[in-house]
This record gives C-alpha cells, sequence and structure tokens, in this order.
C-alpha cells in the first residue's frame, strides 16, 4: 500500500469559518466512494466515483458505513455535506489535514477526528475524519491507495464478530480501534530500530553518520508523539460524552481502546528517554575515546621530557665540558636516554597509568 511523505503544511490563513481548504498534498486520484450497506442478515458493498449514483443506492433500514477515500475534492465534500447535513465547521476539520485529534457533538451526529500512522522509512500519518450518524457511519480519509479498515470489511463480509449485529456506533468504534492498532505496528518498527542503534553503539560498530541516525529517530518518535498524544483526549471525550448516538454497552469498548492508546503513548515516552539515553552513552564513548587519546598522549610527552633535556643540556654551546671530551660518552648518553625511557614506561605500565 503506498504511504505519503511527511507533507509540509499549508494554512488558509485569514479565512472566514467553514470555509473549505484542502492543506493536504496534492493528487490526481479520482475519489472513491464505497458504500456498505448491511444487517445481521444481508451484506451489500458498491464503489461510486460521484455523491449522486451512490446516495441513489442508499437503502432504508440498513446500516450505511459510507468511505470517502480522498478529501482533496473539495466539491465531493461539499456534496456529501449537503447530503447528510455535516456542519461547516466539521467539513472545514475535514478536509484540514493537520487538524488537532478531537470529538466534537451536534444535533444530528458526532465527529471524530485522528490521525492513521504507518510507517514506511520513516512515520507517516494520514488525516481520517469518522462521522456518526443515527444509522450511518461516513469516513473521510486522504487519497494515499489505502488505510487501515481492511480487517473491518473482512469482518463484515463474512459476518464475523460483531459488528454485523451491532449498531454504528459499533462500527464507528471499531473503525477507530483498526487505526489505533496500526498505532502499535508503528511503535513496534521504531523499537526495532531503536535496538539495533543501542547495539551499534555498545559494539561500537556501525558508528557513522551515528548521531544522523538519533537524530532522525528521536524527530520520528517526537512526531509519533504529537499525533497519538491528543487522541487519548478524544476518545476520553467520547467515553464521557452524554450523545444518544453511542449506546452505554459500548462504552466498555471504548475503554478498551483507551487503554491501548494509554499503553502506546507509554511506549513512545519510554522510547524517547531511551534515545536520550543512548545519546548520552552516544557521548560518554566519544569523551571516553578522546581522554584515552589524550592519557597516551601525555604518557608519551612525560617520557620524552627528561630525555628532551638532557639533549638540551648537551645541546648547549659551552667549550669546557667535561663529558664532551670522553670518548664513550655519546654512547653512554644515549643508554642513559633509553634506560630512562624504558623504566618510566614500565613504571607506568604498573600503575595502570598505560
Amino acid at each position: 500500500m503506498p504511504k505519503k511523505k511527511i507533507k509540509s503544511k499549508n494554512h488558509n490563513v485569514g479565512a472566514p469559518p467553514g470555509e473549505l481548504y484542502y492543506s493536504g498534498s496534492e493528487s490526481n486520484n479520482d475519489v472513491k466512494i464505497s458504500l456498505i450497506q448491511y444487517n445481521e442478515a444481508t451484506f451489500s458493498e458498491q464503489t461510486f466515483l460521484d455523491v449522486d449514483s451512490m446516495l441513489k443506492e442508499v437503502k432504508p433500514g440498513l446500516i450505511k458505513w459510507i468511505n470517502v477515500d480522498g478529501i482533496n475534492r473539495l466539491d465531493i465534500i461539499e456534496a456529501v455535506g449537503k447530503a447528510y447535513g455535516i456542519h461547516p465547521l466539521t467539513q472545514e476539520d475535514i478536509v484540514h489535514v493537520d487538524s488537532r485529534p478531537k470529538f466534537e457533538e451536534y444535533s444530528r451526529y458526532v465527529a471524530s477526528i485522528l490521525q492513521m500512522l504507518y510507517y514506511d522509512n520513516g512515520v507517516r500519518y494520514e488525516h481520517l475524519s469518522i462521522v456518526l450518524f443515527e444509522d450511518t457511519v461516513i469516513s473521510f480519509q486522504e487519497p494515499c491507495g489505502g488505510d487501515a479498515f481492511d480487517v473491518i470489511r473482512t469482518r463484515l463480509r463474512e459476518c464475523k464478530g460483531r459488528v454485523r449485529k451491532m449498531g454504528p456506533d459499533y462500527l464507528a468504534y471499531a473503525l477507530i480501534d483498526a487505526v489505533v492498532d496500526h498505532y502499535f505496528y508503528v511503535t513496534e518498527e521504531l523499537g526495532e530500530k531503536i535496538e539495533l542503534l543501542d547495539e551499534d553503539i555498545l559494539n561500537n560498530i556501525h558508528m557513522n553518520g551515528i548521531m544522523h541516525r538519533i537524530h532522525e529517530l528521536k524527530r520520528e518518535v517526537l512526531l509519533t508523539r504529537k499525533l497519538i498524544w491528543p487522541a487519548r483526549e478524544m476518545i476520553l471525550n467520547m467515553m464521557r460524552s452524554d450523545t444518544e448516538l453511542i449506546n452505554e454497552t459500548n462504552s466498555i469498548y471504548l475503554r478498551d481502546v483507551h487503554d491501548h492508546i494509554n499503553r502506546v503513548t507509554e511506549t513512545v515516552d519510554q522510547y524517547r528517554e531511551t534515545l536520550n539515553n543512548i545519546m548520552e552513552v552516544h557521548l560518554a564513548n566519544n569523551a571516553n575515546k578522546m581522554n584515552e587519546v589524550m592519557k597516551a598522549l601525555t604518557v608519551i610527552s612525560a617520557i620524552f621530557i627528561p630525555v628532551t633535556f638532557i639533549a638540551g643540556v648537551y645541546g648547549m654551546n659551552f667549550k669546557f665540558m667535561p663529558e664532551l671530551e670522553t670518548k664513550y660518552g655519546y654512547w653512554i648518553t644515549i643508554g642513559f636516554m633509553l634506560a630512562l625511557m624504558i623504566g618510566m614506561g614500565v613504571y607506568f605500565k604498573r600503575k595502570k597509568w598505560w
């Protein structure tokens, strides 16, 4: 499944509230609208390229899941919003890919905004909006060629689990749960890269570009935390909501999702601390290596200091120096210097200074 890279932020500064402005990456892909209608006994699935054709196939008495794969077409978003009475402010949140995860209640529907995360040579994310009505769930996502909902579609087609037996609020929960499950995949990938980095530093291998690897992983962990942390508040607000669209029997499932996202958040926080510790270990290793080099140079300098002194003394241009007239004075001096160097080296070794 192709996944987009991290995109630059675009802001429609000064625009009035409710004005639609797509802030994501442009795409030439057609917007696909899938319509799944079901109850415990029946199931149908269709795909459309325009809203009018989809609306003609909507059947009363069934639970509907409408998935709009592509929010770059503002006319499609406006058409769906008009057909289902979605407030302009909600439509604005749908097309603003950098909207903070949140949960909002309106008279006829509730809306959940969050991010789907993937890992493809780095953390990638996709904006997702889920709007829950009395008998319909509408999901809006960016045109990235895939999503986290294949497991939900399989359950619906094969009538597995509770989703065909429960209401649209359970379907909305199942979609959010599938997104949170993908958070675990992302954290597992990050964890494996952090463990590999830690082993490389401890074993002193692949050290070229190690600071760049640490920086990239820290950036990915911070991005993951930034995208996941507000989702905790979003799910908590769903649990506390008094809306009649969410059945009280589903509150236990929402608590389970909240528990999952707490675990993910704690894991990401642990990764952040681990990376800080890895950087400290790496810097300490570099400091120790530098200290070893300086220690070796200091010992060598200390050994040569007395030898240099002797050479300096006998390099003075005095005429009357008794040792200069000695027949074996040169060899005696050289021998003394060698003996002095060897003796100092042995002494330093025994003292474990070298």
